[in-house]
């Protein structure tokens, strides 16, 4: 998923919650905010800071980082990824499981119920997927769906004709479009959360006020206030019926302007947790206390440089090849990011079935001469003008640091005179997906732990990103990688296309992180959690 799958920013302080009554209707309530060392939080709660701002609420909306985190806690999908586990396993379905290479059949767990006393059925299931679809939200992850959706018409996404069966409450039969051996992934992932068809709409998509109103998830915790930018409040859930009820009374996610802030809070004990996103220097200090533990998972993390092929000078490959003959990840990922994170060669992180270095095979160290090389075998006058774009707040201080940094390497090198510009997150979406960028910067943790999620959402059709990349040869074997189930067969393919996108270079990858929190000595099961998933799972962490 971008960091939008991809990580966001925002303001410390809550000054006003929205709070459900007992018939489930929002009201505002103004509520002081809790700290973590004080008498305001029960040792059967506890406050997670955040630097990571949700997008939106309503599961249809939203394909990033921190609205998945909030959905994995407030709604039920289909199966779940366990922590440290990359098989999907029950969570409202008990199983699901393949009939053919085209077809899954789930059973759903019976007694499940929605928060406002609704029954979860399996046509829930497939009003949820159907919705998700047709709304079709620019940045939400109807793109996940490809296997049963049907995009001929002209008025866009639609769920395909026969695509879900439902033959009876407890039964939901996927018919897939192609064979797809990632769809049980798929459906582990936020873009398969259930809503209910009773209080949610199927053509359109539901503000944040009015997902609250709703009341109409089904996860072991229940989003009772939420104010964008400031603080969700989540109380555990009384009508869960499922596996992971919550271990904590209530749970606080406290958003951040920035790193700094974040690190206070967490050093002051106003924080019980501080995860995404925290600076290395503040990390490696935080590290040599011992008021706090600094916890390192295993992880996925993914920052890259996404061209915009529509635009006259990066929809040209010898100026994109060049770029990347040029890059020196190792000066970004050492001055940038004080060596914690490690330089990516690939659109596939290492140690992913498939992966293959092929930025490294095919350029080799910077090279100032074969790039000058690559630009005047193509006919290109130097020095080339172009305009690098970054959302400074949304990764975090150090992202303007990386976009400086790659300028300078850039500018340095005497074939290009490129300038750096930024927007607040939301601007930037919209900015980059109108060309205002030739370069721009995001990042992205997986939906589901294999190859296919670092390939598929990016490279037809241009991608979530829009960025007019669709090589017909890449599109045929994505087809073909998803439904190999030959293990060496398959890991070939994926290094097939991995190749072609060292040569056509519609993306330069730049590192890959690992999955980081500190927190307070009392808390427990927070190490647990950090996997290479990405999912904070709240309900599964608990204070003293």
């Amino acid at each position: 998923m971008i960091i939008t799958k991809a990580a966001k920013v925002a303001a410390l302080g809550f000054a006003a919650a929205l709070a459900l009554t007992a018939c489930g209707t929002p009201q505002s309530s103004t509520t002081a905010a809790p700290s973590a060392d004080g008498g305001d939080v029960a040792t059967d709660s506890y406050i997670l800071g955040t630097t990571d701002i949700p997008t939106r609420l309503d599961p249809a909306t939203s394909y990033d980082l921190p609205s998945w985190n909030l959905q994995y806690s407030g709604y039920e999908q289909l199966l779940r990824f366990d922590a440290n586990s990359g098989t999907p396993t029950g969570d409202a379905a008990e199983s699901c499981e393949y009939t053919d290479p085209k077809t899954v059949e789930c059973k759903l767990r019976a007694g499940n119920k929605f928060a406002n006393g609704h029954d979860l059925t399996s046509s829930d299931v497939k009003f949820s997927f159907e919705r998700n679809l047709l709304i079709n939200e620019p940045d939400g992850a109807s793109i996940l769906l490809a296997s049963i959706a049907d995009n001929s018409g002209a008025e866009g996404q639609k769920l395909t004709e026969g695509a879900i069966e439902t033959p009876d409450d407890l039964t939901v039969i996927f018919h897939l479009n192609r064979a797809d051996t990632t769809f049980t992934a798929v459906i582990s992932s936020a873009a398969s959360s259930i809503v209910d068809e009773e209080t949610y709409a199927l053509d359109r998509s539901l503000t944040d006020e009015e997902v609250l109103a709703a009341n109409g998830s089904s996860g072991p915790l229940l989003l009772t206030g939420y104010t964008k930018g400031e603080q969700a409040v989540f109380e555990a859930s009384e009508s869960y019926t499922g596996t992971r009820a919550s271990v904590a009374k209530s749970v606080y996610v406290q958003y951040f302007q920035s790193s700094t802030a974040l690190r206070q809070a967490i050093e002051a004990a106003e924080v019980d947790v501080a995860w995404r996103t925290l600076s290395p220097t503040d990390l490696s200090d935080l590290a040599s206390k011992d008021t706090v533990k600094v916890l390192d998972g295993q992880g996925s993390e993914y920052r890259y440089w996404v061209f915009r092929l529509q635009n006259e000078v990066s929809g040209q490959k010898a100026v994109r090849q060049a770029i990347a003959q040029l890059i020196d990840r190792d000066s970004i990922t050492q001055n940038v990011y004080d060596g914690i994170k490690n330089p990516a060669y690939s659109q596939v992180p290492p140690g992913f079935a498939g992966q293959k270095d092929s930025f490294k095979e095919k350029y080799g160290s910077p090279n100032v001469d074969a790039a000058k090389k690559i630009l005047d075998d193509a006919g290109i006058a130097t020095p080339v003008a172009i305009t690098l774009g970054f959302p400074p707040e949304h990764y975090g201080a150090e992202a303007v640091d990386e976009a400086t940094e790659l300028v300078k390497q850039l500018n340095d090198s005497g074939l290009f005179t490129a300038k750096q510009e930024s927007a607040e997150w939301t601007q930037y979406q919209k900015l980059y997906k109108e060309g205002t960028y030739d370069l721009f910067l995001l990042g992205w943790y997986p939906d589901f732990l294999d190859a296919d999620n670092y390939l598929s959402p990016f490279l037809p059709s241009g991608g979530f990103m829009d960025a007019g990349y669709d090589n017909p040869e890449v599109n045929k074997l994505l087809d073909d990688e998803l439904a190999e189930t030959d293990t060496a067969t398959r890991n070939g393919i994926l290094g097939q296309i991995q190749d072609i996108i060292a040569e056509d270079v519609p993306i330069i990858p730049s590192w890959n992180g690992k999955n980081t929190a500190v927190a307070l000595p009392e808390m427990n099961g927070v190490l647990e959690t950090l996997d290479a998933n990405y999912i904070f799972r709240m309900w599964a962490v608990s204070k003293g």
